[in-house]
């Protein structure tokens, strides 16, 4: 099931690289150099792609931490502090995407 999902959408990727759409030539960008619409985009694949690994790294986290107070609920307080500051660090990753993404907003 997975392999032929693969090569379905590796497939549908190689048309649409393939199509003359993408390959016609694109007009010139704006006076200041920047073209807003693929910045625009940058922006929104780079959050949500930021928010989607973080998401991923907490829960992933938080798993293995009660599965370990699970096995050994004597380890909490060994635990919880190291947890914590992991997801703060999983949480600043996801910080700097948006700040990031406010310094390419003011370049559109």
């Amino acid at each position: 099931m997975v392999r032929k999902a693969w090569k379905m959408i590796s497939t549908a990727l190689v048309i649409l690289m393939a199509s003359p759409i993408v390959a016609m030539a694109q007009e010139a960008a704006p006076a200041g150099g920047h073209s807003s619409g693929l910045i625009g985009l940058g922006i929104g694949l780079g959050l949500g792609i930021a928010a989607l690994g973080c998401g991923m790294g907490q829960g992933k986290l938080a798993a293995s931490a009660m599965e370990s107070i699970g096995r050994n609920p004597n380890s909490t307080n060994q635990l919880f502090v190291p947890m914590i500051i992991g997801l703060a660090f999983v949480e600043s990753l996801t910080l700097y995407s948006l700040v990031i993404s406010f310094l390419l907003l003011g370049k559109m």
